[in-house]
């Protein structure tokens, strides 16, 4: 039989080592059910987990809402919500930071990718920061920063994959998100004006434009801000399912592309492409993590993992405090969807057994799991960038990270100290 801290370093070594993400969750899901029930039933439970789960419903939410977001990218938006951040925050000392956070918080309303909000918001925000003297350090890590929020406002595919390995409702997982969400657009304004206080950097500070064109400025935005409201508030209000709702979104976002006249034949086909590619990947990746917690709950794992994480005390802090450690030095050592697959199986059993919510329990791994999108050396949103700006160094972006890091782990403290900043608004759906 092989232990499951044998099996979870081993996992780590091939994650580690660059093997794919699904592939290395399966075969030690596989290897290690294998060393303890015999190979007849290891293979059926492996045949039976990838067959009975690729039928699911739950799963054609992930590429309706990747449609979406791809659509939403397509359609240029993305520019219209940074104007319209802009023109409210131009009067404002780092007002072009600032309004690519609103922005960037914005679209990932609508688009629910951290890594093609960061990529977006490079080629849109950067040249116009670079213009007004903003430094390297501050204009890299406003978008590093404001692209993590991608994986949180729902729609989320992150939250999907989560809500399926816990089987837990992933219209109240979308919801959740919300106001988490809009306190991290509000951290992270605040990390910009702490950044300048540090820094001392002074910056030109543009004319207040008058109220009616700041609302004109925002006419732009109207078609994705009622897109994430007639899809989240069909949600919420119960009008259609989470997976209805991803199809009406596709369909909307479609729409938005006709709107701005951004529609041609190969456009759309790649965008679908993408969608079917991206499917087929996070496919995988799920029916790898299925597989290795079938591993999990055979191994006992649950039960050493509970006196494990009770060392420092039994109680619900105490435990969060631990966990919330584990994935800030993991954050370090992998990217986001490898942690959250290799995490979730292990701790969920564990927290649920404690009495917390495993809908709370949710949006605290992906807040926690945004720090790992900008944390060094592995920070996807980083290297994103450094790929969009190829003159700026790793160095000078992750320097520029670290006040916005700081008001990350601000957030997670306060969603410890006050769950209802979760738990409100899915409850009362």
């Amino acid at each position: 039989m092989i232990s499951w801290p044998v099996g979870v370093f081993i996992l780590l070594v091939m994650l580690l080592s660059g093997l794919p993400i699904a592939f290395s969750l399966t075969l030690v899901g596989f290897v290690g059910t294998l060393s303890i029930i015999g190979w007849q039933p290891a293979l059926s439970l492996l045949g039976q987990t990838f067959f009975d789960n690729s039928l699911s419903y739950s799963l054609s939410i992930v590429p309706l809402f990747l449609m979406m977001g791809n659509f939403v990218v397509l359609s240029g938006v993305a520019q219209e919500m940074y104007e319209a951040a802009h023109a409210w925050m131009r009067h404002r000392r780092g007002g072009l930071a600032i309004a690519t956070v609103v922005a960037s918080g914005g679209f990932s309303s609508v688009c629910g990718s951290s890594l093609a909000t960061a990529a977006t918001m490079a080629k849109i925000s950067m040249p116009s920061m670079r213009r007004f003297g903003y430094s390297d350090a501050l204009s890299t890590a406003s978008i590093a920063a404001g692209g993590t929020l991608g994986i949180l406002i729902p729609p989320s595919i992150i939250l999907v994959l989560y809500g399926i390995m816990t089987q837990s409702d992933i219209g109240k997982l979308f919801l959740a998100g919300i106001v988490p969400g809009i306190i991290g657009i509000i951290g992270y304004c605040l990390a910009v004006v702490l950044s300048l206080m540090i820094s001392g950097q002074k910056l030109p500070v543009m004319d207040r434009l008058p109220l009616a064109k700041r609302f004109a400025a925002m006419k732009g935005t109207l078609g994705a801000g009622a897109l994430f409201i007639f899809v989240m508030g069909g949600i919420y209000f119960g009008v259609f399912t989470p997976t209805e709702s991803a199809a009406m979104g596709a369909f909307g976002a479609f729409l938005l592309v006709l709107a701005k006249r951004r529609f041609s034949v190969q456009a759309v086909l790649m965008s679908l492409f993408e969608s079917a590619k991206t499917s087929a990947m996070m496919f995988f990746i799920l029916f790898g993590a299925l597989t290795f917690t079938n591993y999990v709950n055979l191994s006992g794992m649950s039960a050493d993992i509970q006196s494990l994480l009770t060392v420092f005390g039994d109680s619900r802090i105490s435990i969060l405090l631990v966990i919330m450690a584990i994935y800030l030095v993991l954050g370090c050592l992998l990217e986001g969807m490898a942690m959250i697959t290799l995490t979730v199986p292990m701790f969920y059993p564990v927290v649920a057994a404690n009495g917390i919510d495993l809908i709370w329990f949710g949006i605290f791994v992906v807040v926690v799991t945004e720090i790992s999108y900008i944390t060094p050396p592995v920070g996807l949103n980083a290297f994103v960038l450094r790929a969009v700006v190829r003159d700026v160094n790793l160095a000078t972006i992750f320097r520029g990270l670290g006040p916005f890091l700081l008001m990350d782990v601000i957030r997670v403290l306060l969603l410890i100290a006050f769950p209802a900043l979760v738990l409100l608004v899915p409850y009362s759906m």
